[in-house]
């Protein structure tokens, strides 16, 4: 008898010391863990206090209050902790490792400072590109920030307006014939959205931003960056472009060159300058946009250039942002486009944490951060904000200018507060070719920051650098809620098409020492003989045509048994899959052969035999995984033995 396998199953390495680790676990009593909720069991212990570095210590328990008997006494606590995590429920859960504020450092009030300046012009022009009140973006680095740094669990994450968020919210409302200045439209788009965000993390949905690609994000960001440009060129030069299309708008603004105001061009040009002058200074180079605002808006106060400012667009009020009531009667409007900009802001924030790690060695989590996004929107939009998420620019900002812990985002928001109610005059005379260039280096560097993924993604693969060339061509010419939606589609056609070409058979074969080797499945099977075949797949619908054609005909295998290895496959397969093996199954028995499947994990077993594909089997056709990995191939060669020596099965 001819046997064929190999040494190991692909991708299960390790599986028996894990199920061992977690009997040992077991065994032990659970003792010394600390429970997801966060929960701790009460000791002698010292530990250490958030951001603050500092340590407490927990109270010992005297021997007079310890129930009797260790074991006792931790099942006691055991029990205790269960309840206690049962009545907190999911959203408890989700909160349960509540962040704790720490000691502010001396850095995280320099660094506030510098943040909340910095939100003047970039929270001003991003609202400005997208046509909102330049106040309104202003407002979103104040009860956004405020709130967004006490929730999260990505410490040093800045929660306020982004370029992207405010581009999607505009065309959101633009798409439901709604007015952008309205702040009643606005408040109500903002608390949707920030609903969506909440629920979002409550139900753990994080592992859905793993589903938008790298090659995805890059044509959106990049996209992204270039309606940036495209956005300020009127403020940059005096000259509007024409076109829907960004890049037609390029072109168009490139071709007028000579439609450009001068006074316009020049403040933008020496905006640029003294920028790229001040990052030659290491210590000046986090506040280089902020100290080109200022120089530039004094020149041109100084000399009395006539360009637009500020207070030609807006007024803003030296005041607190002020409560402001959602418009009801447009939720049916607009609550579509409130899960785009939901997911826009929610895509831009899962970034932060893997960038930006926490100070005090905590773990951040997509979850809570998307729960922080939401209760900060949730404020904000009572507040006069306009919908907010992490900004990576504004949280660089912070960390380049020195913040330690989450005081840092805290004080960028009062500071901010602060200075809108000193400052509202000065602020609007900042004139608007000064935003103008200052966006203009904002959304070069984002572009120019892409560039190594784009030659990453174009030198990966053909499918990869298709998927980011139509989403960048889709960000330029389409509502960006409908081209996050089209990138998403092609995230998972992407994933799709990648997981129906990684599927395959692997025949396995022992050689005379007993250890297995991978070999290429045979084209046919052998009369008398057994073949086993490892499914190395995930039963998803679009790889099983490749998988049959890959499986050994059946003419000719009176007597041959195939054992089916499929200890990889999910617990609920494709209906595809369960088809597939009953058509196998039909045609083995009418040339006398037989299936054997084995190693099947226990979801496995049930959805077959509630599909019936146990009785077409035959008794002992499915083989349950163990915990000794080879024991359900090693089960299946012996019945096959048996079975051709005409014993009964066991």
């Amino acid at each position: 008898m001819t046997v064929r396998g190999r040494g190991h199953e692909p991708g299960k390495s390790g599986e028996n010391g894990e199920r061992g680790e977690i009997r040992e676990r077991g065994e032990r009593g659970e003792r010394g863990q600390v429970e997801e909720s966060g929960q701790v069991e009460e000791s002698g212990q010292v530990e250490e206090s958030g951001e603050s570095g500092q340590v407490e210590q927990r109270p010992e328990q005297r021997p007079e209050q310890r129930p009797e008997g260790r074991a006792e006494g931790r099942a006691e606590r055991r029990a205790e902790r269960r309840a206690e995590g049962r009545a907190e429920g999911r959203l408890g859960k989700l909160f349960a490792r509540r962040p704790r504020l720490g000691r502010p450092q001396p850095a995280d009030v320099g660094s506030g400072l510098v943040t909340g300046l910095f939100s003047i012009p970039e929270g001003m022009a991003y609202a400005a590109i997208a046509g909102f009140n330049p106040v309104a973006g202003l407002y979103a680095g104040v009860v956004p920030a405020i709130v967004g740094s006490i929730t999260a669990r990505t410490v040093l994450m800045v929660t306020t307006l982004t370029s992207a968020i405010a581009l999607t919210s505009q065309s959101v409302l633009s798409d439901a014939g709604l007015d952008a200045k309205d702040p009643g439209n606005i408040a109500t788009l903002t608390l949707l959205a920030g609903l969506i965000m909440l629920l979002m993390g409550v139900l753990r949905l994080g592992a859905v931003m793993s589903f938008v690609s790298n090659a995805v994000m890059t044509g959106f960001s990049t996209g992204i960056a270039l309606q940036i440009v495209t956005g300020v060129l009127k403020d940059a030069t005096g000259y509007k472009p024409q076109g829907k299309n960004r890049l037609y708008q390029l072109g168009d603004w490139l071709a007028h060159i000579g439609d450009w105001a001068l006074g316009a061009t020049l403040v933008a040009a020496a905006t640029i300058a003294v920028w790229a002058l001040t990052r030659l200074v290491k210590r000046l180079e986090p506040v280089a946009l902020l100290v080109a605002m200022v120089v530039a808006s004094v020149a041109v106060a100084v000399l009395g250039t006539d360009v637009e400012l500020v207070r030609d667009i807006a007024h803003i009020p030296a005041s607190l942002p002020g409560f402001s009531a959602p418009d009801l009667s447009v939720v049916p409007e607009l609550l579509g486009g409130s899960v785009a900009v939901a997911l826009v802001a929610l895509a831009q924030a899962a970034s932060i944490g893997p960038s930006v790690p926490n100070p005090d060695g905590s773990r951040s989590s997509v979850n809570g951060d998307f729960a922080a996004q939401g209760l900060a929107n949730l404020a904000g939009g009572l507040f006069q904000s306009l919908p907010s998420g992490g900004s990576l620019s504004r949280t660089g900002v912070a960390v380049s200018a020195g913040a330690r812990t989450r005081w840092a985002g805290i004080f960028s928001g009062v500071l901010l507060a602060v200075i809108v109610l000193v400052c509202a005059p000065l602020a609007e005379r900042i004139p608007m070719p000064v935003i103008g260039g200052l966006i203009l280096v904002v959304g070069g560097e984002l572009i120019w920051g892409k560039r190594r993924d784009i030659l990453l993604v174009l030198r990966t693969s053909r499918l990869s650098s298709a998927a980011m060339v139509l989403t960048f061509l889709a960000t330029t010419q389409l509502p960006l809620q409908q081209a996050i939606v089209l990138g998403a589609v092609l995230s998972l056609l992407l994933y799709c098409a990648q997981a129906a070409r990684r599927a395959r058979l692997v025949a396995l074969v022992r050689d005379e020492d007993g250890d297995w080797h991978p070999t290429e499945p045979p084209e046919r099977l052998t009369a008398g003989e057994t073949t086993v075949l490892y499914y190395d797949g995930i039963g998803f619908f679009a790889e099983l045509p490749h998988i049959e054609e890959t499986l050994p005909r059946t003419d000719g295998a009176a007597g041959a048994v195939l054992v089916l290895v499929m200890r990889g496959v999910p617990d609920v397969p494709s209906s595809t899959v369960v088809k597939l093996l009953r058509r196998y199954v039909a045609e083995l028995h009418r040339h006398g052969g037989r299936l054997v499947i084995a190693g099947a994990e226990p979801g496995l077993v049930h959805t077959l035999k509630a599909t019936g594909l146990d009785r077409d089997l035959g008794p002992d056709g499915i083989i349950p995984a163990e915990g000794t990995l080879f024991a359900p191939l090693d089960r299946a060669l012996a019945e096959a033995t048996r079975g051709r020596q005409g014993e009964p099965g066991t």
